[in-house]
């Protein structure tokens, strides 16, 4: 698979991440460890280097995996892990609050625990705390470098002025935001303030949690409980059949080139800027073979002006998080 760099920062991996969470349930019941093992060790074969998982994922167990499935490939694949809030470290339950700078090493001592490795390769701060100075966490994350257990420091769901301080305390590496064809918040400011000051972009939810792929519709069901999907506002029925136009466009697109909905998705994404390294997420080999195809895929520009076009004049339904957890992100 073809390689990128993220940002300045010389952090080689593959164009396509594969982000972790779902591993460990997030679309359904929890999937079986070993299938979900095979799925990673089988992505690596297929040239992806990048994964991303995060402690708050389980709680704990998505790290105890992902750590466990890429043991075999220390030094050949970067992990990356996020912090933010406070875990219980016996019943593994969220205590209710986010975690302050002075708790970030017993934090990152878990992390390293659970992965098996001596480094995290890329800490992300998970959301940012709102009644503590981003300047205090870069600045404990800088400590982290120092002490030899963390490489590069990135921040999730940051907004513009929020990475510019944290930057200039401690370098940020990435950047990872949600962003694809049906939600573009981050070409707003935050896209700009990476190319500007040099940090990678890495792009959640690049199909829209399936809805890009052409596979949800009005008819699909989502578990409450075992399925996100369930509690989010775009994925009710009015929303779903509304905003399925973009969905329509995408499908035309795919068809004339012989892909599928989600590699030419993805495709667009990839074609924004060089620094853009999605992390697509999957429990299945066959989409990870699918999405993995995408990084070969080259859309011509009248192609890629159709999809952007359609996703400017279409005025898409319903929030990507209910009000209480959009509430806690810094765009």
């Amino acid at each position: 698979m073809q390689q990128r760099t993220l940002g300045t920062s010389k952090l080689a991996v593959s164009a396509l991440g594969l982000g972790c969470m779902g591993v460990t349930g997030a679309y359904s019941v929890r999937p079986d460890v070993d299938s979900m093992t095979a799925l990673l060790r089988s992505a690596v074969d297929r040239g992806v280097t990048f994964f991303d998982t995060a402690e708050i994922y389980g709680p704990h167990t998505n790290e105890e995996l992902v750590g466990a499935a890429l043991a075999p490939f220390r030094g050949q694949v970067v992990i990356a892990t996020k912090f933010a809030q406070d875990i219980d470290p016996v019943d593994r339950r969220p205590r209710g609050r986010l975690l302050l700078p002075d708790e970030l090493p017993r934090a990152v001592d878990g992390s390293l625990q659970r992965l098996g490795v001596e480094v995290i390769d890329l800490y992300y701060q998970h959301r940012v705390n709102p009644d503590v100075a981003i300047e205090e966490y870069a600045g404990a994350v800088a400590d982290l470098v120092e002490a030899g257990k963390v490489k590069h420091f990135g921040l999730s769901e940051a907004a513009a002025g929020t990475t510019r301080r944290a930057h200039a305390v401690h370098p940020v590496t990435a950047v990872q935001s949600e962003y694809s064809l049906w939600w573009r918040r981050p070409e707003e400011d935050v896209l700009a303030t990476c190319a500007e000051l040099g940090i990678g972009f890495v792009p959640y939810s690049p199909l829209g949690k399936g809805f890009l792929t052409g596979t949800v519709d009005t008819s699909t069901t989502f578990e409450p409980g075992n399925d996100i999907r369930a509690s989010i506002p775009r994925f009710a029925p009015d929303a779903l059949q509304h905003n399925a136009a973009i969905v329509e466009e995408v499908r035309a697109v795919a068809g004339a080139r012989g892909a599928t909905s989600g590699q030419v998705a993805l495709a667009w994404l990839l074609s924004r800027q060089t620094w853009i390294v999605p992390i697509p997420g999957t429990t299945k080999l066959l989409r990870l073979e699918e999405n993995s195809a995408a990084v070969d895929l080259t859309l011509e520009e009248a192609e890629l002006d159709r999809l952007t076009e359609a996703s400017d004049r279409l005025e898409f339904r319903g929030g990507r998080y209910p009000d209480a957890l959009e509430a806690q992100t810094n765009l």
